[in-house]
């Protein structure tokens, strides 16, 4: 049969339909294995050296944190006569003439403070207030920001907009303000409280610190509650959504179940680049007096200490400032190469 030459038809041939050579299979592109979210997740943030490098300081400040001290053979509270202000690694005349005396006495590895306290425990059970109160902080904010912001989303219409005007007036709220008012108001009863035998923990913590907790409950959520708003609204509408309905189940479940299921990675980017906000803002609290109770430190108490002796003793203030600077650091890019692996939009 003759092909017209004005026509975009296609002439084919009987070898058309032959199969292929063993060469022209091989040539063939091989399809990469089919791997789920987190696989793949997983696989690109392996490849990102840099927020690698970063989880290894992480895991390395939390054993300094909260392994080290179990073994240490000083304590956060020992004060040690004729230890005052030594350096790092140096000893005291008492330590001196006990060494010469075949004792053996462990150094102190970063010095020590005003009152004889060794340094680098005082450092370590820091970066542990730092660290907890970051973590609980953040996971408060977790569940309070994507509890609200899915209800928010998936109602919509004037329940979306009463909620969303809500955030509005709590963003106009000074936190460090509204953290001195409460912990003035509930010094006293939580003072109450920690005098029975359930809440003695409480003399540990301080009115301060619970007071932070409070406010990262009251205020911080906010913006973990409008990313999961958008987050929502863009898959409430999806098919798997409508079935769940249409199959009866209960808007609880379909938030919990198919909503929030789906923001997981959105969730989990969020609440990482969380942490080191919440640990800036506790430092910063505790550098100005509301922050842990005495003796208990911080990082930002034991920068707010070293100030007076800053000409003299550097080193006391260079410490904890580094060590805070590192893990906020640390934190910030690991979230992003959470980010870079989790997030769809930027999938190659």
């Amino acid at each position: 049969m003759k092909k017209n030459p004005l026509s975009f038809q296609l002439k084919l041939d009987p070898e058309d339909f032959l199969p292929a050579t063993k060469n022209e299979q091989e040539q063939l592109v091989v399809m990469r294995e089919s791997v789920s979210f987190w696989k793949d997740g997983m696989r690109r943030f392996r490849k990102n050296k840099v927020a690698m490098v970063s989880l290894v300081v992480i895991v390395i400040i939390m054993i300094f944190a909260f392994i080290v001290p179990s073994f240490y053979p000083y304590t956060y509270r020992d004060q040690i006569r004729g230890s005052e202000n030594l350096a790092p690694m140096q000893y005291s005349q008492q330590e001196l003439e006990r060494m010469e005396a075949g004792e053996s006495v462990f150094p102190h590895i970063c010095g020590t403070d005003k009152l004889g306290r060794d340094y680098a425990i005082r450092l370590m059970l820091g970066a542990r207030i730092s660290l907890l109160v970051g973590l609980v902080a953040s996971f408060l904010i977790l569940i309070i920001g994507s509890v609200y912001g899915s209800i928010s989303a998936f109602f919509g219409g004037w329940v979306d907009m009463i909620m969303m005007r809500i955030t509005d007036i709590i963003y106009t709220i000074p936190d460090i303000l509204l953290i001195i008012l409460i912990s003035f108001a509930l010094k006293d009863n939580l003072q109450a409280l920690a005098a029975t035998p359930a809440f003695k923990w409480l003399n540990t913590l301080g009115p301060n610190l619970v007071s932070i907790f409070i406010v990262f409950a009251l205020l911080y959520w906010v913006s973990m509650a409008r990313i999961v708003r958008s987050q929502v609204l863009a898959l409430k509408e999806a098919e798997y959504v409508t079935a769940a309905r249409a199959l009866g189940a209960s808007n609880g479940r379909i938030i919990k179940k198919h909503l929030l299921t789906n923001c997981i990675g959105t969730l989990i980017v969020t609440t990482t680049l969380q942490i080191p906000s919440s640990i800036f803002t506790e430092s910063f609290m505790s550098f100005l007096g509301i922050g842990v109770a005495v003796p208990l430190p911080s990082l930002g108490s034991l920068a707010t200490d070293a100030l007076n002796g800053m000409n003299t003793y550097p080193y006391l203030l260079f410490l904890p400032a580094i060590l805070i600077s590192v893990i906020i650091l640390s934190f910030n890019l690991l979230g992003d190469g959470l980010r870079d692996a989790f997030d769809p939009k930027l999938k190659d």
